[in-house]
């Protein structure tokens, strides 16, 4: 399996019976394709839509059944319709257990920047801002730097912050990190990877903890 789908199986596994999850654009909406069997779990999106499956096969896409990333979704049996606005009082009432998240850049006392990049056109900012102000539990999934190998775990974010010490865990394709008062410790590795690499591809320090164990995805 590539990187990102390591990613999505091993958040998955994070998720528990009765959890209401809202999915962020992108990477997490993987997730979806892989919830632990023998568990119900609740996903949300932002546009309206409690209750959502796994994705449908490319012949079955009905193109009015959309997450707030405009993909193609399935709804489960019992799942509910409502516009946004009722959609955003569930988030900003408290009433997700999990928001997981994109990310441009994080910084290592959970600072989040996911939003936009000076100069470029954004057509708005989306429910991110929301999503980490009223999760109880707020996880990053990102690839672990950017294309020309720049740093995403960063000391500052020298992007907009979507919010301040607001991230709890970072999950990339080298392994699991915690956000622990201020710092990043490394929780889960994944096999192959060595403390160097995870140390040189990384914008701030990282600790490693004394029970570093393989970051697996079953």
């Amino acid at each position: 399996m590539d990187g990102k789908q390591l990613i999505a199986r091993r958040i998955a596994r994070e998720l528990k019976d009765g959890f209401y999850v809202n999915l962020g654009i992108g990477l997490p909406t993987m997730i979806a394709a892989y919830l632990p069997e023998g568990i119900d779990v609740i996903l949300q999106s932002e546009n309206g839509l409690l209750g959502i499956g796994p994705p449908p096969p490319p012949d079955e896409e009905d193109p009015d059944l959309i997450n707030a990333g405009k993909q193609p979704v399935t709804a489960l049996p019992g799942s509910s319709f409502f516009g946004s606005d009722q959609a955003f009082a569930m988030i900003r009432g408290g009433h997700m257990n999990m928001s997981v998240l994109g990310a441009m850049q994080v910084s290592c006392r959970g600072d989040l920047a996911n939003w936009t990049i000076p100069g470029k056109m954004v057509k708005g900012m989306g429910g991110a801002m929301d999503l980490v102000a009223s999760a109880a539990r707020v996880i990053v999934a990102m690839e672990h730097n950017t294309k020309d190998g720049s740093f995403k775990i960063v000391e500052e974010c020298s992007l907009p912050l979507t919010g301040k010490e607001v991230v709890h865990d970072i999950v990339t394709e080298l392994g699991w990190f915690q956000v622990d008062g201020g710092r990043l410790v490394m929780k889960e590795i994944v096999e192959g990877v060595s403390e160097d690499e995870v140390e040189g591809r990384t914008g701030c320090q990282v600790r490693f903890a004394q029970d570093l164990s393989p970051m697996l995805p079953f």
